[in-house]
């Protein structure tokens, strides 16, 4: 198929601008949920979501998207409620909360869901696809019940942003400032939930989970300010939805909704690698960079007390005593300090044997293994 024909693909354009509109809204309230440490509510009000989609089967009495989202809204909120009930009114911890909360209401929907399987109900075919996500399914008219359902959430961040800012990294200091916490904690949970349901025709309950932590984990790793995740996060849900849609259309017979959460987890595993300061390449690099750093203060530091113990701040050492005092090869780290100026390397006179070079500490480095010893000794007072 050429690009053209592709990019006029009328079930596509619905696949690509659903999975953006679900990468946009993921990406942004999956933010609140990892700065909050509940990185399972999305997976717990996923699950709950499940009820609330067979119910609304089953008032409408057939597969019809507006009753399913709303019910999938209910439950979600529903569960995401007791949830905090639990934390509140009992000593549950907030993971105990969540795990109870997504394995009672999970189990409601597969016995609903078994229920309406049993009923002979003609237009129940494709219901289970909720579990898994149908992106092909996506009508137009779907598009605007999640075009609303993104527009509700969005605005409600954007409207309480300082407060929900505030709540997220210090839920005890808003509640002295007179910030309905609880209240500010409720609808946060709700506006995740709202996610949850934008992403069921799409992704499935089942994954989920993914589509709202992901890409607030991997902007997590790039950015220090709250503004700058949630901007990432929502460019990096946007660009995952839209690739693993693309890939699935590329690709007959791949499921969309997989193919989204996997080109998400590259972003993550790209981000977790490489994210400047943060990544495990930095730090891999950084413990190299101290280490090596750490060996050149020890052969520094060993020349200088070679030096004092002589009573001689000229004190020639050979690199074979530096490394019978440190009990390695020095070889590297001379050569690195003779590079910085803090030592020299002097040839030995004509008249004594050998021909082993010699090393003396310069005014220089002097004064930085004076430092890096103060400095030890105040540590080790402290």
């Amino acid at each position: 198929m050429s690009l053209n024909a592709l990019l006029g693909d009328y079930t596509l354009q619905n696949v690509v601008m659903g999975a953006a509109m679900l990468g946009l809204v993921s990406g942004v309230l999956g933010c609140f949920a990892v700065l909050r440490k509940q990185s399972l509510l999305g997976d717990t009000l996923s699950h709950a979501a499940l009820p609330g989609v067979c119910l609304g089967f089953i008032i409408a009495g057939g597969r019809e998207m507006g009753s399913i989202l709303a019910g999938a809204l209910f439950t979600g909120s529903l569960a995401a409620l007791v949830m905090l009930l639990l934390t509140r009114m009992s000593r549950l911890k907030t993971d105990a909360a969540l795990g109870i909360s997504l394995s009672v209401f999970f189990a409601i929907g597969v016995v609903l869901l078994t229920y309406i399987q049993g009923t002979g109900n003609a237009s129940q075919g494709g219901l289970d696809a909720f579990l898994f996500g149908q992106a092909a399914a996506t009508l137009r008219s779907d598009l605007w019940i999640m075009a609303g359902v993104s527009g509700v959430a969005l605005v409600l961040v954007g409207g309480l942003w300082k407060e929900f800012k505030l709540v997220s990294f210090d839920a005890e200091f808003a509640a002295t400032q007179g910030l309905p916490v609880t209240l500010l904690e409720a609808l946060m949970t709700v506006m995740i939930a709202l996610a949850v349901v934008v992403g069921l025709q799409m992704v499935g309950v089942v994954l989920m989970a993914a589509m709202v932590i992901a890409p607030a984990v991997a902007a997590r790793q790039w950015a220090n300010k709250l503004e700058t995740m949630v901007m990432l996060s929502a460019l990096f849900g946007i660009v995952g939805g839209v690739t693993g849609a693309l890939i699935s259309a590329l690709g007959p017979g791949l499921a969309t909704g997989p193919l989204i959460i996997l080109s998400l987890s590259s972003v993550v595993l790209v981000s977790l690698l490489f994210a400047p300061h943060r990544g495990f390449v930095w730090e891999i690099l950084k413990l190299q960079r101290d280490r090596r750093q750490l060996r050149h203060q020890r052969v520094l530091t060993t020349l200088y007390q070679l030096a004092s113990h002589h009573a001689d701040r000229q004190y020639r050492s050979e690199k074979r005593m530096v490394d019978a005092y440190l009990g390695t090869d020095s070889r590297r780290a001379l050569e690195r300090l003779t590079a910085r100026g803090l030592i020299t390397q002097q040839t030995p006179p004509s008249h004594e044997p050998g021909d082993h070079k010699r090393w003396v500490l310069t005014p220089e480095g002097c004064r930085e293994a004076e430092r890096i010893l103060d400095d030890l000794g105040r540590g080790g007072r402290a």
